[in-house]
């Protein structure tokens, strides 16, 4: 019996080595300038769980206390947290344990819709739907809207939020999550079909949601004086930033000069020009006291690109530190684009301009061509949809969907670069004392694989990868263009293997030096 194995006899650096396999931290080993890198921390939202890899460390953990204590930093590493009772319940509890906050580096906010005129409305709805067999369970959602009422009512959200942000001395990254479980999703089906007098009973809202979320994380991060340094809403309201500038202005200059990464997309086409006009002055006192941001995104509705300037957003600001830059569905100038890479041509590594189009009078080439010449270090350039806005217009004007010219909509690219599912974080979603959220349920559970065109498509993803069809070349120009006028640039609209060749033109800047006519 003696010479039976016992896991017990192994050391502990081979069991961290089995802790390491079984709950690999893929964000740990994207480099902050790699295209995938705002995708693993960020923009890349939650898949569906494995379950495997928490029931493992969990079931590691009850072992014995010596595996216990050694799984606490594999299990408490990332804390996803449900805006409910229950859900800020359990955050209560893991941050009262400092032996397990302590060990958190990552807190996702999970936040749902907002039942804006309370559970009556609600209830007669369904009283109204169920006549037209409409299976939803009017009780379900009655708890939901008293269970949002009693938080907002106690301020316990407030609470909790400052305690687990004051207990987690290790965090550095922040972000919040729209989140859409069947029940919302059947009842806003329902709303959808039903007709307006009867829709009109139910307020459903991610607006207000969004916004007090905003707001008090905000307030308890600053109350704690959190050593965060990383902020991402992949699915952010314009009004929230107005809220920001309206309830916290003192405070957001101090949030923003603690930022390395700031990821922001903002969801809502409504009066977007309007409203990001009105928090032109609030992005100023954030990117000016923003000095150590070393990646940076701010995109809008890929259907709706934003018809404002450039500076209106960015005020002309430098970052010294700057090594990823991305913005999404934008009309802009060439010379716009051209300042800003101008001004970071010495640290920028990676540059992403998906859903970009260009106004009338300007040409991609002249991009391409300064940042070929131009740019020191850059490594990488996305250009995912790219365009010409005149051309936009004509395809939304006969079209539901806008994509590449040249690829079928809803079919599947060539290119290795468009599939990026092996960079997918996983949330555990199982497990009753781990940090995350169980019966996890997001809006995007159900992506597809097409990253042009399906939900990933509007993830922010940063990599230089290039389709396999086209020729490519790492010793020689012979693949290369000779100059500007061989790019294929007819200022109208942009294919998709032509946008593509363009990638790779800006991927081997350093190796093949400058583009020149």
């Amino acid at each position: 019996m003696s010479n039976i194995p016992n896991l017990q006899a192994l050391s502990n650096e081979l069991l961290k080595d089995i802790l390491d396999f079984i709950a690999a931290d893929q964000d740990r080993s994207v480099n902050i300038d790699h295209r995938a890198y705002l995708s693993v921390e960020s923009f890349r939202l939650p898949s569906p769980p494995v379950p495997s890899r928490a029931h493992d460390v969990g079931n590691f953990r009850l072992t014995c206390r010596r595996f216990a204590e050694m799984g606490i930093p594999y299990q408490f590493a990332k804390v996803a947290t449900r805006f409910s009772c229950h859900g800020l319940e359990r955050l209560d509890k893991i941050c009262s344990q400092g032996h397990l906050a302590k060990h958190t580096r990552k807190f996702s906010y999970l936040v749902p819709y907002f039942y804006i005129q309370g559970t009556e409305q609600v209830q007669r709805f369904l009283e109204a739907e169920s006549r037209h067999h409409n299976p939803l369970d009017p009780s379900v959602f009655k708890t939901k809207a008293e269970d949002q009422w009693r938080i907002l009512q106690t301020a316990e959200d407030t609470r909790v939020l400052r305690k687990a942000m004051a207990a987690f001395v290790s965090l550095q990254h922040v972000q919040i999550l729209r989140l859409q479980d069947e029940a919302d999703r059947m009842l806003l089906e329902a709303l959808q079909e039903s007709d307006l007098q009867q829709a009109s009973m139910v307020d459903l809202k991610w607006a207000p949601a969004c916004t007090h979320a905003a707001t008090t994380i905000a307030e308890a991060l600053l109350h704690a004086r959190s050593p965060f340094s990383r902020f991402s809403g992949p699915m952010m309201n314009s009004q929230s930033a107005l809220a920001m500038k309206d309830r916290i202005p003192q405070t957001v200059p101090l949030l923003a000069s603690r930022l390395t990464c700031l990821e922001l997309h903002f969801d809502d086409p409504e009066a977007l020009e309007e409203r990001m006009r009105a928090t032109s002055r609030l992005f100023k006192t954030v990117f000016n006291a923003a000095q150590n941001l070393q990646a940076v995104h701010v995109g809008f509705p890929s259907r709706a690109p934003l018809d404002l300037g450039l500076e209106e957003i960015f005020h002309s600001v430098r970052w010294e530190k700057l090594r990823a830059f991305g913005i999404q569905a934008w009309r802009l100038s060439a010379d716009e684009i051209i300042r800003l890479a101008r001004r970071h041509s010495t640290t920028l590594r990676g540059l992403r301009l998906r859903d970009v189009q260009l106004r009338e009078g300007s040409m991609w080439k002249d991009v391409l061509t300064m940042l070929r010449s131009e740019m020191e270090q850059l490594d990488w350039v996305s250009l995912r949809r790219v365009g010409y806005s005149k051309h936009f217009d004509e395809l939304w004007a006969d079209s539901m969907e806008v994509g590449d010219v040249g690829i079928g909509i809803g079919s599947h690219g060539s290119s290795a670069s468009d599939d990026e599912d092996d960079m997918l974080p996983r949330f555990s979603m199982h497990g009753s004392e781990d940090g995350s959220e169980d019966d996890y349920d997001s809006e995007y559970e159900h992506s597809i694989a097409d990253t042009d065109h399906g939900p990933d498509a509007y993830e922010i993803a940063l990599s230089p990868n290039t389709t396999a069809s086209l020729p490519f070349c790492t010793c020689s120009r012979s693949s290369d263009p000779a100059g500007t006028d061989d790019l294929g640039d007819n200022g109208l609209f942009v294919m998709y293997q032509q946008r593509k060749l363009w990638e790779k033109l800006g991927n081997l800047a350093l190796a093949h030096g400058n583009l020149t006519a």
